[in-house]
């Protein structure tokens, strides 16, 4: 397969990475394939980003291609299975709509090859408890811009403990207002208000 789409992601030339995605999925070619190229053009991207090339409007640019270009490959993956390193929920807890940190964190990612279930905004203590026990991910996330979402944070992670189920997870807190502080707070293993260095360290987290 074509080494242009990595690039081309690396470099946001939308009219390319949709172009090549389309001709490969209207050739036959295997989806799954294909999510791997990009998922190679979200690596560049994050190399360029933490060795200072690239800023957060390039990781905006790339999430924001990645997620098109998956939007057209997943009708055609028809249950096929892409090989992932672990599964993460994450979301922003009640009282806080903000989400662009969120959705970058996320489409970064999945473009690595995580499972990712985004719970959204405004959510609840209890949808994040819900979560967990449903999907029984490695890694749950946090991401906020308000500081009134701390306590909320903190109910999440008590109501684990006492359900036995925060043994079992990595936890981490991110979002302009957090600090280490309000990681010892809440009960998490990590905090960053960088969503390459949040990925960086769910790869460290599940040793990937």
């Amino acid at each position: 397969m074509s080494n242009s789409i990595p690039q081309a992601l690396a470099e946001f030339n939308e009219e390319v990475v949709l172009g090549l995605v389309k001709q490969h999925l209207d050739a036959g070619d295997s989806p799954t394939d294909l999510v791997t190229e990009l998922q190679t053009g979200m690596s560049l991207v994050g190399e360029r980003f933490s060795d200072g090339r690239y800023f957060l409007s390039e990781l905006i640019m790339s999430a924001d291609l990645f997620t098109q270009a998956m939007k057209m490959i997943e009708p055609y993956l028809g249950g096929q299975a892409i090989k992932n390193h672990g599964s993460i929920v994450i979301g922003t807890p009640k009282g806080d709509i903000h989400d662009l940190g969120k959705n970058i964190f996320c489409a970064v990612a999945r473009g690595s090859g995580f499972e990712v279930h985004d719970l959204g905004v405004d959510v609840p203590a209890q949808r994040f408890v819900e979560a967990v026990e449903q999907l029984k991910p490695q890694i749950l996330g946090f991401s906020a811009l308000i500081t009134t979402t701390f306590d909320e944070m903190k109910k999440v992670v008590d109501e684990l403990n006492e359900k036995k189920l925060r043994a079992q997870l990595k936890i981490m807190v991110g979002g302009g207002v957090t600090t280490h502080t309000v990681k010892r707070y809440i009960g998490a293993d990590f905090q960053t208000i960088d969503a390459i260095q949040g990925l960086e360290q769910c790869k460290t987290f599940l040793k990937v």
